[in-house]
């Protein structure tokens, strides 16, 4: 099966980029949304997903890989939602801000565009492409 590609956001203030460096490996966890839920259980080890900074910074700083998948969130005591593990692979050169996501054109039917209270979402190989592009690499 083909890499897909992810955007995860959390909240810089509660676990930030840095954070996840620190710990060198890091479990996403606490998603109560069924979409974001469906995409987590949808991911497969080696996929990859950039780091988005909400609420503070609103931009893509960062790429991760799933390192750990189909797992049972370990903050859900009904064990109904998912979690996966994520290892960080780099920081992006530039950080892409919603802001110039929603200006390109090319990245008009984004996911996070359409849904912006969506915490976990599936990147398109093009749009993963445009935003490495406008990161500087």
């Amino acid at each position: 099966m083909a890499k897909r590609y992810w955007l995860m956001k959390s909240e810089p203030d509660a676990y930030g980029w840095d954070d996840l460096v620190k710990q060198g490996e890091g479990t996403w966890d606490g998603v109560r949304n069924h979409r974001a839920a469906n995409n987590l259980r949808a991911m497969e080890v080696g996929d990859e997903a950039f780091f988005y900074h909400s609420n503070i910074g609103l931009a893509v700083v960062g790429i991760m890989e799933v390192s750990e998948a189909g797992l049972i969130d370990p903050t859900d005591p009904e064990g109904k939602w998912a979690a996966v593990k994520v290892t960080p692979v780099r920081k992006l050169k530039r950080a892409v801000t919603l802001k110039q996501i929603k200006a390109d054109p090319a990245l008009a039917d984004i996911e996070i565009v359409k849904q912006s209270r969506l915490s976990v979402a599936e990147i398109r190989p093009e749009e993963w492409a445009r935003i490495i592009e406008m990161a500087g690499g």
